[in-house]
């Protein structure tokens, strides 16, 4: 199985349309276009009932003491922690590719509560959900794609793994408001193939990805 996207190869940049927030020009970061990339994926089993899709940051900060402080970056040394940025299931056996900007399109406040998808799939929660939470003017349940805005000081860049899983069911058996842990859970036992790629992000003006 072959995962591929012509938003940003295999190992390259998320472009910043693709991205929750962008260097700005005064400042220091700014609100993108938070498009979902393109995903084609090939090779699938041909038992495959179904899909399940995730991106997972595994670079996240475990510790927000030092996020966005003018005065530090957040160490290198620093333990790290998964972030989720996309959860979705259920979708189609026929489906085959996701295009760039059909499922996420501009950052909502808030939330996406029903977010695009291929016909009968279902997108979970993904983890700004936490991230906002207190926040009075973002504050709610983040659903879908939400895409990547590490610490706009962070010493490292962060790296954005998408992974499409052909499953043997139809249907994941998780309820509304699902996590990606919820559904790491289920497939476990019904994974016949699975495969990735995953794309770099930065917003510290001192780290060049090119």
């Amino acid at each position: 199985m072959k995962l591929t996207s012509k938003s940003f190869p295999d190992g390259g940049v998320v472009p910043g349309r693709c991205a929750f927030a962008i260097k700005a020009p005064k400042g220091r970061v700014r609100l993108s276009d938070n498009l979902n990339p393109e995903l084609s994926w090939s090779g699938v089993p041909s038992d495959t009932r179904s899909f399940a899709l995730l991106c997972i940051d595994p670079d996240a900060p475990s510790k927000a003491d030092d996020v966005n402080k003018d005065d530090r970056e957040v160490p290198l040394k620093l333990p790290r922690s998964a972030f989720v940025h996309w959860v979705m299931i259920d979708i189609a056996a026929s489906v085959s590719s996701i295009e760039e900007g059909a499922s996420s399109n501009g950052v909502i406040a808030r939330g996406k509560q029903q977010p695009a998808g291929p016909e009968g799939s279902r997108q979970g929660t993904n983890d700004y959900t936490g991230w906002f939470k207190g926040d009075a003017d973002m504050e709610g349940s983040y659903l879908g794609y939400d895409g990547p805005c590490p610490p706009w000081n962070d010493s490292v860049p962060h790296h954005y793994r998408f992974e499409v899983f052909a499953l043997d069911i139809e249907r994941c058996p998780v309820d509304d408001r699902f996590s990606a842990t919820d559904v790491l859970a289920a497939i476990r036992p019904h994974v016949l193939a699975s495969a990735s790629i995953t794309g770099r992000y930065s917003l510290n003006p001192r780290i060049r990805l090119n």
